[in-house]
């Protein structure tokens, strides 16, 4: 989903700053699916402006900089349900920790067991985010949305779990291979005997 949508749809619930709107993408549910940055979020903001999609209102803030707080407009609230009612791309995984298991091969076994470890706290931690979300949240759509990254990720959990001896044995495996081809000392004493 581009940042413009993500926008509007954050907006379509209620109005929102810039900041309010990061914040959200990354420590609210949509973090574990959307990603957006400042350099992105301010201009898709400004180019909703000039569409007249959102409008904003500057706030005083004591000891802070001026907050400007946008709302949507009604033609930027049919423009979303445009966008909604579209067809959307499939999903894309990206990950790194998947990237560098695809290289296992050249890791040693204690950084694959702590490259396991790190993830599977990373998914405990995860989880545990997301409960406490779902738990917060009555209507349908974000606790469904929720509920899958649940899935999800204890899915993810429960196979690395299952399966870590699968990497470890390869780290194993590859750290043995690389001890035996290696050039042996030779014993400068009995050479020439």
């Amino acid at each position: 989903m581009d940042v413009r949508t993500i926008c509007l749809g954050l907006l379509s619930k209620e109005d929102r700053s810039g900041y309010e709107i990061k914040k959200l993408l990354e420590e609210g549910p949509l973090g574990h699916f959307v990603d957006a940055s400042f350099g992105s979020i301010y201009p898709a903001l400004t180019r909703l402006t000039e569409e007249g999609h959102v409008e904003f209102r500057i706030e005083t803030q004591e000891a802070r900089p001026d907050k400007k707080t946008y709302s949507i407009t009604s033609s930027g609230l049919t423009d979303f349900h445009k966008t909604l009612h579209a067809p959307i791309a499939p999903d894309r995984h990206k990950s790194d920790f998947l990237f560098v298991l695809m290289f296992a091969e050249h890791l040693t076994p204690a950084a694959m067991s702590d490259l396991i470890d790190q993830r599977l706290a990373y998914y405990e931690e995860h989880i545990a985010e997301i409960t406490a979300e779902v738990d917060c949240d009555t209507t349908p759509g974000p606790r469904f949305v929720a509920g899958h990254a649940l899935a999800i990720f204890g899915a993810a959990k429960s196979y690395l779990e299952n399966n870590r001896h699968i990497l470890e044995g390869e780290a194993l495996r590859s750290a043995a291979g690389s001890i035996a081809t290696e050039p042996q000392d030779a014993d400068l004493g009995t050479l020439g005997e």
